[in-house]
């Protein structure tokens, strides 16, 4: 992982986040990241934890909750731009109930 959490499998300027993971409460860049390293199965965020502070802004270290998240394009801190395609993978990290809370 590079200083603004770019990982081996997403290393575009725009990966900049890290997921803090439900499972074990660590951050991680990605999901393969976790599985590599981690000596467990990954989990969701469920339903109803969209106040959870859980992503972190690799550029300036900003934890945004979920819910922030759903709806950002850029970090509300330091405006650094977020990948928008980390959202076709949202169901790896987190409940489809929470996005629809959210978008649009």
């Amino acid at each position: 992982m590079d200083a603004e959490t770019r990982c081996i499998h997403y290393a575009t300027p725009l990966d900049v986040v890290a997921l803090r993971f439900h499972c074990c409460g660590e951050f991680y860049p990605c999901h393969r990241c976790h599985a590599e390293a981690a000596d467990h199965p990954d989990e969701q965020w469920p339903a109803g934890t969209g106040h959870e502070r859980a992503v972190l802004c690799g550029p300036c270290g900003h934890v945004l909750s979920i819910a922030e998240y759903a709806r950002a394009m850029a970090c509300p801190s330091c405006a650094a731009p977020f990948n928008p395609g980390c959202k076709l993978h949202w169901e790896l990290y987190f409940s489809t109930a929470l996005r629809g809370q959210w978008e649009e």
